[in-house]
């Protein structure tokens, strides 16, 4: 029983995620032109990005708790954070390329929330880069702590605010009305909703998944003491994974 109480919310994921693609293929979905069965996509793409937003947000506050508390688990919960944000963000894209095919009649487009997101993804690349390129442990996590934070700050706008303040293709950016208010339907609403859960807890899943294999790589590394706040830490990139 204790068990699985400790592992409750990954049964649910698994549950919810097997729910998300049968229903999301057959659930009777509302006839509409241009989108027609391409509109199933919105079972996948739009719940990675929920996914990718909430991962970033918890690599931000992991950032900031670092910077305070000077805990490398903060650091390493904040960077496998971004991995499984970006991940997620990717796939996203990929999604979102399928769809713009489908209804757009491209895989790319010239739309501000298409070109931000895609910014977006470069400067979290970026950050990876950055992070590598230090051998410092304690001064990487403090540069990529503050590097983070102002990414974020970047990409939010340009993916959420941006779009609406300029002409957008996608749904509720642009004055182009949203999903909700005109084709997601219950049946839709019925898949939709436990679909932005299951990939949200799916992305949480992977993200401690990263954080345990990184956290046994740095103690390998480094013996017992090395989260300790107190104690200043200096590995390279050879010893222990960025």
């Amino acid at each position: 029983m204790s068990l699985f109480w400790k592992a409750w919310w990954k049964i649910l994921c698994v549950v919810l995620l097997l729910y998300t693609i049968l229903a999301g293929f057959f659930v009777p979905i509302p006839e509409l032109d241009i989108l027609h069965e391409s509109i199933r996509n919105l079972f996948f793409h739009v719940p990675m990005w929920f996914a990718m937003t909430l991962m970033l947000l918890v690599s931000v506050i992991y950032s900031i708790r670092y910077l305070i508390s000077r805990n490398l688990k903060d650091d390493i919960v904040a960077s496998s954070s971004v991995r499984v944000g970006l991940l997620f963000g990717i796939a996203g894209l990929v999604t979102g390329m399928e769809w713009a095919r489908a209804t757009w009649g491209a895989w790319w487009v010239n739309d501000p929330k298409l070109l931000g997101a895609a910014v977006g993804l470069l400067l979290y690349l970026a950050y990876f880069v950055l992070r590598g390129s230090m051998e410092d442990l304690d001064k990487r996590a403090r540069v990529a702590a503050v590097t983070n934070v102002m990414f974020y700050a970047i990409f939010i706008p340009a993916i959420f605010i941006v779009p609406r303040l300029t002409d957008s293709l996608h749904p509720g950016n642009g004055g182009n009305p949203a999903f909700s208010s005109y084709d997601l339907d219950n049946n839709m609403r019925w898949v939709f909703y436990p679909a932005v859960l299951a990939w949200t807890l799916l992305a949480g899943w992977i993200m401690t998944l990263v954080a345990r294999i990184q956290i046994i790589h740095l103690r390998l590394a480094g013996g017992p003491d090395i989260f300790n706040a107190k104690k200043k830490v200096h590995a390279g990139p050879a010893d222990v994974t960025a």
